[in-house]
């Protein structure tokens, strides 16, 4: 196992399993919908592609990238878009698609920023969310998985860039943590 690796926690076909449901879950409530799914870069590309994959229903994709992390671990409270998005969501139905919601806060300012923008309707699917750490309450539609408070990599998820190719989750060993890589 590459080094900087821990524990595994979601294998690779326990998450595409899951991805696969999700899929199901989403196409039936917008069947006969026109779906924007707005994803948030980087850490979501990943779920988003397999996740678009499993929709039965039209769908178009957008981009943001947010910033509350810097290089740190923990959010640091202050979110700055670094891209917005290209269309109008104005009327649309919008589902916003995250890697991973931790203590909630940039996600909240996600929300409050897209409802400003007025969509007919807004929900959040989440591969993972850890519930432990929340501290602003933001209501998840779909989630994919509850985790336990652990930093974690693969799949999209990084530690300073790195670990993002990897077809599971997993938690980033203490060693690299503890070294800052």
């Amino acid at each position: 196992m590459e080094r900087g690796v821990g524990e595994v926690l979601i294998d690779e076909p326990t998450l595409q399993a899951r991805i696969a449901e999700l899929g199901a879950e989403i196409s039936a409530d917008y069947g006969g919908r026109d779906l924007l799914m707005v994803g948030v870069l980087k850490g979501a590309v990943f779920f988003m592609a397999d996740l678009m994959r499993e929709l039965t229903v039209t769908c178009e994709i957008d981009f943001m990238a947010i910033s509350s992390y810097g290089a740190a671990t923990d959010s640091s409270g202050v979110v700055r878009i670094l891209k917005d998005l290209d269309i109008n969501i104005a009327g649309r139905d919008v589902l916003v698609v995250e890697d991973i919601i931790d203590s909630g806060l940039t996600l909240s300012y996600l929300m409050r920023n897209l409802r400003a923008r007025r969509p007919g309707s807004l929900e959040i699917c989440a591969l993972l969310t850890k519930p432990d750490r929340r501290r602003v309450d933001v209501p998840v539609k779909y989630v994919g998985f509850e985790i336990p408070n652990k930093f974690v990599i693969g799949y999209g998820l990084d530690f300073g860039e790195r670990f993002r190719n990897l077809p599971f989750v997993a938690v980033l060993h203490a060693d690299l943590m503890s070294e800052g890589a």
